[in-house]
This record gives structure tokens, C-alpha cells and sequence, in this order.
């Protein structure tokens, strides 16, 4: 596997005119999925496509979170139920993902459940105007049919993922994405990122 080195300010700015370059739908979905560091880099793309006239929306996949009850039905250091029930991938569909398409409504829920209070938002639609980019960023957003139009993975060496997850418990439901899903086959763009000062970008 070869990997180009690069900056964080240069791959956001290469990140940025690829995603730019997309016009094949009214708005784009972009998704960051990783186990770390998804959502300093969605951030970082949103700034500069505003500065390029494209409506920009950065969506965490932490605000699309199961409630309590059905994250730790198993208890709260289930790996299993860290990979297929905490994350709400019908509601990211439905509120973020469907109002994007040529045909959807155009407004898009920031977030539906606040984990740490658990309970639901509340908030406000965003409407996104053609042209719009929405950024999505979470772990295991790959596999299970959400319609993204440009997708970035974050990838880390099994001895990274160890230092940069500090949920030790949940390492086997990151191997298990790693196995079943194999998410840097399905990514437009991998990039290693076992120190997020010194990226590198796969190159096939």
C-alpha cells in the first residue's frame, strides 16, 4: 500500500476541490467516517466551500444517536451494540439524507438526539439551497446503504486505533467494521491518519 504525505491544511484544501467539483445532483452528501479525528475534518471543509459560494453543513453522527434505553440495552460497554444499535441510521436517512435528494425537501435536521441529556433536540431545519454540500462525520457511516455522493474514510494501523480510541472496550466492533465492511474499498478518498499532524493519502 502506498500512501502520499500531506499537510491537514493541504488535504482539507484538496478534500475541498474534489468535493467542489461534484454537480451531479442539486446537493451533495459528504460523509467523514472514522474511528477519530472525523470531525476536525469536516470542519475544516465546510469554511472553504462557503468561500466557494456552496452552502456548507457539517452534520456529527453523534447528534443521530440512539436513546440510552436501546444503546445500553446490553450495557454500556457492548462493542456489538457500539457497531449495529447506537447509531439511528434510519433518522440519519430520513432527516439529513432524504431531503438532499433531487427531490427532497431541501431541509435537513443538524441533529436529532442530544445523547449526553437523552433526549430529543428539538432544533430547527436547515434548509440547504442547491449547491449545498452537507458534511456528515461519525464512526461505521459505510455498509448500511446511506446514500452519500463523496465519501472519505479515516483509516488508522491496529496499533494507532489502540492510542487514539479511549474507549478501549470498543476496539473489537472497529475490527469487526474493518472485516465485514472493509470501508476502504467503499471510500472515494482513504486517508491514514495514525498521527493527525502527518496524514497520508492511499494511493492504489
Amino acid at each position: 500500500m502506498r500512501y502520499r504525505p500531506i499537510s491537514p491544511d493541504a488535504l482539507a484544501a484538496e478534500l475541498t476541490e474534489r468535493v467542489d467539483a461534484l454537480t451531479h445532483r442539486r446537493r451533495i452528501a459528504v460523509a467523514i467516517d472514522g474511528a477519530a479525528g472525523t470531525g476536525p475534518l469536516a470542519e475544516a471543509l465546510t469554511g472553504p466551500l462557503k468561500l466557494l459560494g456552496r452552502a456548507a453543513l457539517h452534520v456529527p453522527a453523534t447528534g443521530f444517536l440512539r436513546p440510552a434505553s436501546l444503546r445500553f440495552e446490553h450495557g454500556k460497554q457492548d462493542p456489538d451494540a457500539r457497531y449495529t444499535d447506537w447509531l439511528d441510521v434510519g433518522g440519519l436517512r430520513r432527516e439529513v439524507l432524504a431531503p438532499l435528494a433531487d427531490d427532497g425537501s431541501g431541509e435537513v435536521l443538524p441533529a436529532l438526539w442530544d445523547a449526553e441529556r437523552d433526549r430529543a433536540t428539538r432544533l430547527p431545519r436547515v434548509p440547504v439551497p442547491d449547491r449545498g454540500v452537507v458534511v456528515v462525520d461519525g464512526e461505521f457511516l459505510l455498509g448500511a446503504g446511506l446514500a452519500f455522493d463523496f465519501v472519505v474514510h479515516l483509516w488508522l494501523s491496529p496499533g494507532a486505533l489502540r492510542r487514539r480510541v479511549s474507549d478501549e472496550w470498543a476496539l473489537p466492533a472497529y475490527e469487526r467494521y474493518e472485516n465485514e465492511v472493509d470501508p476502504s474499498a467503499l471510500a472515494d478518498v482513504v486517508v491514514r491518519v495514525d498521527d493527525p499532524r502527518h496524514p497520508a493519502i492511499y494511493e492504489p
